[in-house]
């Protein structure tokens, strides 16, 4: 499939531990605990008395339970990729007193490190826009706060570990991403932590799911764009992902992973490629020197892709009607490079462009093709490689919508890349 290179200019909880917006009631259905009545019980007020004695004990009885097998702070959850590290911490708000009084300085400063900075060192960034507030998790509430940081940075952040002597609070870290695997051993020597890894498909469609839940004010977790086929009208609009099932679900990170998603416990990997978000800044480095994801972004953004595509009305000199083939369609990514007068004319920023369209339109073909297979009408596309990206996601938009005829939507959640290191977090609350 391919797309114009015009449009777009503009990656079981118990019951009574489920993280929600909203934190459940304790009360239990009436006369489930009521002991024998005593004289006092046999009247109404007596009954009322007992009834309110036994409610109180029983919220006590399930907010012990509930002390005892939610684990220690600090709450992390981290998505070692081959790209980002992608790590989620949950701020307690409703420290009481006597945990403030209790709490040893080695958390306070964790805490306090955290939360008071946006950057860490020269390379992490707290994603301060995308942050939760007043989230209730395990019978806490507090702020989820997202944190990002490139791969390649991670021994600073075990040294930061091992400086503010993390492995003395929390000897295990729930972590997910082929990382998790990779650099074990560097947390166990570098920093003194054990990982819990986890299945990184497993965390993404959990965390997917979760943040979609609890997202009820602000900017829609879930969007789409209306009229993609029409720059001057394209628009984003909020879509609600209710009844989600089934949809396919479209990871773009440094390679792609497709799923086809039927339940939380219940998906397939229909297939992947391997020309994914690392495909695209590391041929960007390449190509014109640069260094950054953002740097790569912005020089696609002011380039023009048909100076290097080339397309079907250069070989047909109009459309190829026959197969409906429109001529601004791409018949060959940086076709036009063959020739040495064109590539004396094209600039870095048309490179840039022409790599960023060839990456993003063969995740759209290759997801249209899997959503016909699969018989599925909702895909969901999420990962960093869309974060700042919205040239990608309105060609995605634009592809799927234009080749489907209307058929197929193209979905995508403000959280993009963090979903993984969500489903993490979620394992570490998980009372197992």
């Amino acid at each position: 499939m391919a797309s114009n290179g015009h449009q777009g200019d503009d990656e079981s909880i118990d019951e009574d531990e489920t993280p929600t917006k909203q934190p459940r009631s304790d009360r239990e259905k009436p006369g489930c605990f009521r002991n024998e009545p005593d004289n006092e019980a046999a009247s109404p007020a007596g009954r009322a008395t007992s009834t309110r004695q036994t409610s109180n004990s029983t919220a006590r009885l399930r907010s012990d339970s509930v002390k005892k097998t939610r684990p220690p702070f600090p709450w992390f959850g981290m998505d070692i990729g081959g790209t980002l590290v992608k790590l989620v911490y949950f701020e307690p708000k409703d420290i009481t007193a006597e945990e403030e009084q209790e709490e040893v300085e080695n958390l306070k400063s964790i805490r306090r490190y955290l939360t008071s900075n946006i950057a860490y060192s020269k390379t992490g960034i707290r994603d301060v826009h995308l942050e939760l507030q007043d989230l209730t998790l395990c019978g806490r509430k507090g702020n989820l706060h997202f944190i990002r940081f490139p791969t390649h940075d991670l021994p600073a952040f075990l040294q930061m570990a091992r400086s503010k002597h993390f492995s003395s609070l929390h000897t295990t870290l729930c972590a997910t991403g082929g990382g998790a695997y990779k650099f074990e051993a560097d947390f166990r020597t570098m920093a003194d932590l054990q990982l819990h890894k986890l299945d990184e498909l497993d965390c993404l469609i959990r965390g997917v799911l979760y943040i979609d839940s609890v997202v009820s004010s602000g900017p829609s977790e879930c969007y789409y764009f209306e009229n993609p086929t029409d720059p001057e009208r394209c628009i984003q609009k909020p879509y609600t992902l209710e009844n989600p099932y089934p949809l396919l679900l479209v990871n773009i990170g440094s390679g792609v992973s497709i799923l086809a998603v039927y339940s939380e416990t219940n998906y397939k990997r229909v297939t992947g490629t391997s020309l994914g978000g690392g495909t695209f800044l590391g041929l960007c480095c390449l190509l014109t020197g640069c260094s950054s994801f953002e740097e790569a972004l912005a020089m696609a953004s002011e380039g023009e892709s048909t100076k290097v595509d080339k397309l079907v009305r250069d070989i047909y000199g109009g459309d190829y009607e026959r197969f409906g083939l429109p001529g601004w369609a791409v018949a060959s990514s940086f076709g036009n490079m063959v020739s040495k007068e064109k590539r004396e004319t094209v600039s870095k920023e048309d490179l840039a462009r022409a790599t960023l369209v060839s990456i993003t339109n063969n995740i759209g073909s290759i997801t249209r093709m899997c959503a016909l297979n699969e018989n599925i009408e909702r895909v969901v596309f999420v990962g960093n490689f869309l974060r700042v990206n919205t040239l990608s996601m309105k060609l995605l938009a634009y592809a799927m919508d234009y080749w489907s005829k209307g058929q197929l939507k193209a979905l995508f959640m403000q959280h993009e890349g963090y979903f993984g290191a969500v489903g993490a977090l979620l394992e570490l609350l998980h009372p197992s």
